[in-house]
């Protein structure tokens, strides 16, 4: 369920962002740039969650939690500076506060699903 969320957000950012660089990216190009860093970073967690590929995974969830984090905070501080919205905008209120949830989930089920480590390697 959480790659097809993944991936599902994977495709509304991919497509959002094309748009939006392809149709007018002068009118925020700060914006536009943000949406499409968060496609890739949706593309690479769908792919890596699919594939087991823990690390990247991990780094493709961490990215996406700062950058909800950090792009939340900066729109709603600095709003004249996002004059059109990311995926990211607003904690993702567009999407219903999803973008925000996702990469809380994704670490989350990461970290459940690790195998347990050796008592070799805790000590």
């Amino acid at each position: 369920m959480l790659v097809a969320v993944y991936g599902i957000f994977a495709i509304a950012a991919t497509s959002r962002s094309a748009v939006q660089i392809g149709t007018r990216f002068s009118d925020a190009p700060v914006a536009y740039v943000l949406s499409a860093f968060a496609a890739v970073v949706y593309v690479l967690a769908t792919i890596a969650l699919a594939r087991d590929s823990r690390r990247i995974a991990y780094l493709a969830c961490s990215v996406e939690l700062a950058g909800v984090l950090l792009v939340g905070a900066a729109s709603l501080v600095v709003p004249q500076a996002f004059p059109d919205a990311t995926v990211w905008s607003s904690f993702g209120i567009g999407y219903g506060f999803v973008p925000l949830v996702l990469p809380v989930l994704g670490l989350w089920w990461l970290r459940k699903t690790a195998e347990p480590r050796s008592q070799v390697d805790q000590g």
